[in-house]
């Protein structure tokens, strides 16, 4: 059963970015929730932080967040906002894999409400390199998906004088590349992380909106008030072999923010029982 829709129904949700994620998420929002999306025009993002360096992020991805939500609110005159914050970095399980971790958010000032979610995701291109020929910059380039996905190309990696960003032409990137080989030994380069740059990423952003809409559209069962979500993972589930409790999950805890009703779901993965491979004890 969807959410108290009249909570957002036919108002105006201020969606918080300067590199096109509204082309994905504003059809799903308007949809499921019944808003009317509009773009921030007068917050730059790029203030809280930027991926290429120029504006090092001083908080963490979600204060970040809460930081684009609630300025751009104040900035433009709305009290409904919505944005995504994403980092990039190994994931924390999966060793020597790059990772997308993607938050979103959905500030509601009026109702004092604030929904979020978040996308864990192994398909990224996330990559950065030192290069020093151009061989090594055309098997760069076909790994990180070029010309789909952009590029940054730069004198060096940390302390560099030049940058050149959303490069999408080969023909570009290695004449940028070739002029700066000319006064340096190597030049670095990394994928454009923008979401207007990366499609991969864009996707992902999708799914993050998908899954918050759908943690919008779940309802506390006491006073039915939108955002009824995880807040708790409890481990502890039972080996099927020796019956002694593993590390995998066995219930989430549910709460509303806004009456403060727990419920325990047992089980969420469908499972009763792990796998002994799993287990610290079988298999330690």
């Amino acid at each position: 059963m969807k959410s108290n829709s009249h909570l957002f129904h036919n108002r105006p949700l201020l969606i918080v970015t300067k590199h096109d994620k509204n082309k994905v998420m504003a059809p799903i929002l308007e949809k499921e929730l019944g808003v009317h999306c509009l773009v921030s025009k007068q917050f730059d993002t790029d203030s809280l932080g930027t991926f290429s360096g120029e504006i090092e992020r001083k908080k963490d991805a979600f204060q970040t967040l809460r930081d684009k939500c609630r300025l751009a609110m104040e900035l433009e005159g709305y009290d409904l906002a919505l944005a995504t914050e994403g980092s990039f970095g190994n994931h924390p399980t999966v060793f020597f894999a790059p990772a997308n971790d993607e938050l979103i958010l959905l500030m509601d000032k009026k109702n004092k409400l604030e929904i979020v979610e978040r996308v864990l995701s192994l398909e990224t291109n996330f990559k950065s390199e030192k290069l020093d020929s151009e061989d090594a910059l055309h098997e760069f380039l076909t790994q990180v998906k070029f010309p789909s996905h952009g590029v940054i190309i730069k004198n060096k990696e940390k302390n560099w004088t030049f940058i050149k960003k959303g490069l999408q032409s080969r023909k570009e990137v290695f004449a940028v590349f070739n002029a700066l080989k000319q006064e340096n030994e190597s030049v670095w380069i990394e994928t454009d992380m923008r979401a207007h740059m990366n499609p991969t990423r864009m996707q992902i952003i999708k799914e993050s909106c998908e899954k918050l809409v759908k943690k919008i559209q779940s309802t506390c069962p006491h006073c039915h008030f939108p955002g009824f979500g995880v807040t708790q993972v409890e481990a502890g589930l039972k080996c099927e072999s020796c019956r002694m409790p593993t590390r995998s999950t066995a219930a989430h805890i549910y709460q509303c923010q806004q009456c403060g009703f727990e419920e325990k779901v047992a089980f969420p993965n469908g499972k009763t029982t792990e796998d002994p491979m799993y287990c610290d004890f079988c298999n330690p």
